[in-house]
């Protein structure tokens, strides 16, 4: 039984079989579980990844599927098979060196947590997507055989029934994002074209404003081939520039030299990686209200937060009222790997502890059952006196 109250722990990390940890580019989860694994490592504790394609962490890697399979996103088949894969991978840890606690980003792994719990094992999800009626009826049916970890307040106050064991803000390793103070004259959209994320309210805002837009983004899935075929082909003008997805170093240099990144969300947006990635490159943000927008901006001091699309040409002109240096600092305050492993850590030693308190519970019951069995036996044994007085037919 492991010492909840500190030392090492064996980890199991599970991450969707789509992209490398960390991803070449698109991959918000999979860059955050890359820090959370390099940085529950530098800590002490073993760390297993369970995924697929290469190793990209210092942590031991499992690969479950040869390669990453990016183009089967959105399929329901790979998460299937990837649950069943990765429970057969846990089983196998568990039964050589051992495990203390599976950590799981998936969307289907979660399935597998009575199989660990038979095991020992707690079974921690982070909620990486928003709390909308769909995930409100899968975790929530999930009940205790999970220990849930929200990634901003906002997204936990939306679901307050779920079983929560805490809330971790993602992070990133700030000294592998550049910080510039001399800013470009072009604003950035970087995300998903999707309406959700709103880059046709960037594009109508930056031409308000007069200024050019670069729009970097994943549209390789057909919603977001339609979206960007509906909204964004028709508003684009000469000044602007569609770039693709950017790769790591792109994204950087990207973020690095823009006068500020454009993030008009039209849905409860979880947390928001690339609004941290930008602040860290000394770059303010202009956002619409929205999801864990207030958590990770601090309005008037890193970025703009407004309610209303129209607001945001009169923003995008402001942007250079706000200090980098102030932006880069809010990161360094709140949002480092230092935070995200050390949040993660005190879940996972709660998670262990509530399963060990489940696992004694539930032994002490069967050993109730067993005792409570045994006297029975006694009570209707020929050879108890009590029974043989009070049944004359027991003691012939």
């Amino acid at each position: 039984m492991i010492d909840v109250a500190g030392g090492p722990m064996r980890i199991a990390l599970v991450v969707p079989p789509y992209f490398d940890v960390p991803p070449a580019a698109y991959g918000g989860v999979e860059a955050v579980v890359a820090d959370l694994a390099d940085a529950l490592v530098a800590r002490g504790h073993q760390v297993t990844l369970i995924g697929a394609g290469r190793a990209g962490t210092v942590a031991d890697f499992l690969p479950v599927w040869e390669d990453t399979i990016p183009e089967r996103l959105g399929e329901p088949f790979p998460e299937i098979v990837h649950a069943v894969l990765t429970r057969r991978a846990v089983e196998r840890l568990a039964a050589g060196d051992g495990l203390d606690v599976v950590h799981d980003h998936t969307m289907s792994g979660p399935l597998n947590a009575p199989v660990y719990a038979a095991l020992g094992l707690p079974t921690v999800v982070t909620m990486h997507g928003p709390v909308d009626e769909d995930l409100h009826r899968y975790y929530g049916a999930l009940g205790l055989d999970v220990d849930m970890i929200a990634i901003s307040d906002r997204q936990r106050s939306m679901a307050p029934h779920f079983n929560w064991a805490g809330t971790v803000h993602n992070a990133l390793a700030i000294d592998t994002w550049p910080y510039r103070e001399d800013k470009g004259d072009y604003a950035l959209f970087l995300g998903r074209f999707h309406t959700t994320k709103g880059p046709h309210l960037a594009l109508d805002a930056a031409h308000q404003a007069g200024i050019q837009l670069i729009l970097a983004g994943k549209c390789s899935e057909p919603v977001e081939k339609d979206y960007f075929a509906r909204e964004i082909t028709p508003r684009l003008r000469d000044t602007d520039k569609v770039f693709g997805v950017a790769d790591a170093a792109a994204k950087r240099e990207l973020l690095v030299n823009a006068r500020c990144l454009l993030f008009p969300i039209q849905w409860e947006e979880p947390f928001g990686m690339v609004m941290i990635e930008a602040m860290a490159c000394g770059t303010p943000v202009v956002a619409l209200r929205g999801g864990a927008v207030d958590e990770v901006v601090e309005d008037g001091v890193t970025g703009f937060i407004l309610d209303d699309p129209e607001e945001l040409p009169a923003a995008l002109a402001r942007v250079d009222e706000l200090d980098p240096a102030a932006c880069r600092a809010r990161v360094q305050r709140h949002f480092t790997i230092d935070k995200l492993a050390a949040g993660h850590e005190q879940v996972y030693r709660s998670a262990i502890a509530r399963r060990q308190l489940v696992d004694a519970a539930g032994q002490l019951a069967e050993l109730r059952r067993q005792i409570d069995g045994i006297d029975r036996d006694l009570t209707l044994s020929p050879f108890n006196p009590a029974a043989s007085a009070a049944d004359p037919a027991a003691a012939k």
